[in-house]
C-alpha cells in the first residue's frame, strides 16, 4: 500500500518501484516502527485526535502486529509494500479498518524513519556492547594464564624488547575497552533526543507534549529543531565510526596472530575450530577466521566513507539520499558484531608455544637496552652507553653470539665497568620484572592491569 498518490494520475513504473522501495532491507525496523506507532497513538489520544476507545483498539492491533513480527521479521521483506511504514499501516488497516488510517495524523514518514532508526541503533548498540564485553573477558582469561610468560616484543616488526604474553594480550583488551566506552558515548547521544513530532520538516500541527512522548520512548528529551531532527544521521555516522575504529583494532589483532601463528614464528597455535585446510596441500592449517576479520575491516570502513559522502552535500531537510543509510549501517554493525564474536572464539582456543616464544625473545639482542641501563647505573651517560652497546652488539653479531654469551673479558673491551653481575641484568625474567611501573610488562604491573579491567567489567550486566 502506498502512503501517497492523490496528486498522481497513474502509478509508478515497476522499474522505479523496484529502485525506490526499501522494505527489502528496512523490514528490520518493524519492531521499532510499531513501538513508535504505539507511542504516537497515545500522544494523539491525549490531544483529542483519538478517543480512548479508538486508542485502545489501535494499541491492541499494534500489539498483535508486534507479536506477529517477532515471530519472523524476515517474512515481512517479501510483503511487497514500499517500506516498513507502509507495511505496518496496511496491516493495521486490515485489522481495524478505517481507524487505522487515523494513526498517521500529524506524523510524517520523515520523523517516523528518523525515530525508527534511532531506536534500532540503540538496540544494536546494546547487542554489540555485550559482544565487546565478552571479547574482553576472553582476553582477560588468556592474559591471566600468561602473566609471566615471556614473549618477543616488536617495533617496526623487528624484535625490540621482551614482554610478557599477558601484557601483549591486554594491549588489545585496552583497545576494546576504549571501543566500549566510545560506543557508550555514541549510545548516550542517540538516546538524548527524540525526533518524533517533527513531522515532515516544520513540526507537527497538533499540540503534542513532545518531551512526554520522548520519555515514553526512552529518550531524554524531544529534539530542539524539526529541520535538524528529520535530516540528522549523526548517530549513523557515529556508530559507523565506532565500528570502523573497533574493526581496525580487530584487524591489527588478526594481523599479529596470523604472523605469530605462521611457520616462521610459530609462537601461538590456533584451534581447529577457527582454521581450515587446503584442498590441495594436506599439511596446511589456514588462519581463515583471522584473515576474514582482517578483510572485513575494509568493508566496514568503506561503509563509513560512503555514508560521509552521502551526507556531505545534502540540503535541509529530508532527502531520499538518506535511504542509503540503512543498508550500510545494517551490514556494518552485523559485520562488527560477527567479528567480535569470532575474535572471542579465536581466543577461547588459543595456545601459547612458550618455549618458541621465549627463544625468540632471547634472540635479536632484545636485552641490549638493559646493557645500556646497566652502564647508566655505573655513571655512564645514556647516549655514550648507547654507542658502547651498539659496538658490543656488532661484535656479538660477528662472533655469532648472544650478548649474555659474551665473557666478562669480551665485555670489558667495550667498557671497564662491566663486571660479572651483568649476566643477572641481562636475564630476561629480571629485566622484565624491572618494568613494574603502571602499564609496564612486569608480572606485577600486568596483574594490576587485569584487576583494573576486571573491576570495570563487574559493573556491566
Amino acid at each position: 500500500m502506498a502512503l501517497w498518490g492523490g496528486r498522481f494520475t497513474q502509478g509508478p513504473d515497476q522499474r522505479f518501484k523496484d529502485f525506490n522501495d526499501s522494505l527489502k532491507f528496512d523490514y528490520r525496523m518493524a519492531l521499532e516502527d510499531i513501538e513508535g506507532s504505539q507511542a504516537w497513538a497515545q500522544a494523539l489520544s491525549e490531544v483529542g485526535v483519538l478517543s480512548a476507545d479508538e486508542c485502545a483498539r489501535l494499541e491492541a492491533a499494534l500489539s498483535e502486529l508486534l507479536a506477529e513480527a517477532q515471530q519472523d521479521l524476515a517474512v515481512i521483506a517479501q510483503a511487497g509494500d514500499e517500506d516498513i511504514h507502509s507495511y505496518v499501516e496496511r496491516r493495521l488497516i486490515e485489522k481495524v479498518g478505517d481507524l487505522g488510517k487515523k494513526l498517521h495524523t500529524g506524523r510524517s514518514r520523515n520523523d517516523q524513519v528518523a525515530l525508527d532508526l534511532k531506536l534500532w541503533c540503540a538496540k544494536a548498540g546494546e547487542r554489540i556492547s555485550a559482544s565487546l564485553t565478552a571479547l574482553e573477558r576472553e582476553l582477560i582469561a588468556v592474559a591471566k594464564n600468561h602473566v609471566a610468560d615471556i614473549f618477543p616484543g616488536y617495533t617496526h616488526l623487528q624484535r625490540a624488547q621482551p614482554v610478557t604474553f599477558g601484557h601483549f594480550v591486554l594491549a588489545y583488551a585496552q583497545m576494546f575497552e576504549r571501543d566500549y566506552i566510545r560506543l557508550q558515548n555514541a549510545l548516550s547521544l542517540i538516546k538524548a533526543t527524540c525526533p518524533l513530532g517533527s513531522a515532515a520538516l516544520a513540526g507537527t500541527a497538533y499540540p503534542i507534549d513532545r518531551d512526554k512522548l520522548a520519555h515514553a520512548l526512552g529518550f531524554a528529551a524531544a529534539s530542539a529543531n524539526s529541520l535538524d531532527a528529520v535530516s540528522d544521521r549523526d548517530h549513523v555516522l557515529e556508530l559507523l565510526s565506532c565500528a570502523s575504529i573497533s574493526m581496525m583494532h580487530l584487524s591489527r589483532l588478526s594481523e599479529d596472530l596470523i604472523i605469530y601463528n605462521s611457520g616462521e614464528a610459530h609462537f601461538v597455535d590456533l584451534s581447529d575450530a577457527v582454521t581450515s585446510g587446503s584442498s590441495l596441500m594436506p599439511q596446511k592449517k589456514n588462519p581463515d577466521a583471522l584473515e576474514l576479520i582482517r578483510g572485513k575491516c575494509g568493508r566496514v570502513c568503506g561503509a563509513l566513507t560512503g555514508m560521509l559522502m552521502t551526507m556531505k552535500a545534502l540540503p535541509l531537510a529530508y532527502d531520499k539520499d538518506l535511504q542509503e543509510d540503512k543498508e550500510r549501517l545494517f551490514d556494518a554493525l552485523d559485520t562488527w558484531h560477527d567479528c567480535l564474536d569470532m575474535a572471542a572464539l579465536v581466543f577461547s582456543g588459543l595456545k601459547l608455544r612458550k618455549e618458541e616464544a621465549y627463544q625468540a625473545a632471547r634472540g635479536g639482542y632484545s636485552n641490549a637496552t638493559e646493557l645500556a641501563d646497566y652502564l647508566v647505573a655505573r655513571g655512564v651517560p645514556f647516549r655514550e652507553a648507547h654507542g658502547i652497546v651498539g659496538r658490543a652488539v656488532l661484535y656479538a653479531l660477528e662472533k655469532g653470539k648472544a650478548l649474555e654469551d659474551l665473557s666478562v673479558d669480551e665485555f670489558e673491551q667495550f667498557h671497564s665497568s662491566i663486571g660479572g653481575d651483568v649476566y643477572v641484568a641481562l636475564e630476561l625474567h629480571n629485566l622484565i620484572a624491572k618494568r613494574s611501573v603502571k602499564g609496564g610488562t612486569a608480572p606485577a604491573a600486568v596483574l594490576a592491569q587485569l584487576q583494573e579491567l576486571e573491576a570495570k567489567l563487574k559493573t556491566r550486566a
